[in-house]
């Protein structure tokens, strides 16, 4: 993960490495970290490579289950950025 911190730390519109630190640090048991870089790119671009980000933030709230808290939080940020 040292590489796609320090090329997200270099550039915070590289929606590519965010999105894969954001699926590594889930994979990693950090889903609220997860969740707040791919909220990052869908705020600085939501149709980033087909709405990739918001399309997974479903993925992992699906898996999470849809009454898990970090789920019903994310799913509350993202609805505030959709529709602002």
């Amino acid at each position: 993960m040292g590489d796609l911190e320090r090329a997200v730390a270099a550039d915070a519109d590289n929606h590519q490495a965010r999105y894969d630190l954001a699926l590594a640090l889930y994979a990693g048991g950090q889903q609220e970290a997860a969740v707040d870089h791919l909220l990052d790119i869908v705020k600085r671009d939501r149709e980033w490579n087909e709405q990739a980000a918001r399309k997974q933030l479903v993925k992992f709230f699906e898996a999470l289950g849809f009454k898990h808290p970090l789920a019903i939080a994310g799913r509350r940020k993202l609805s505030s950025i959709l529709f602002a």
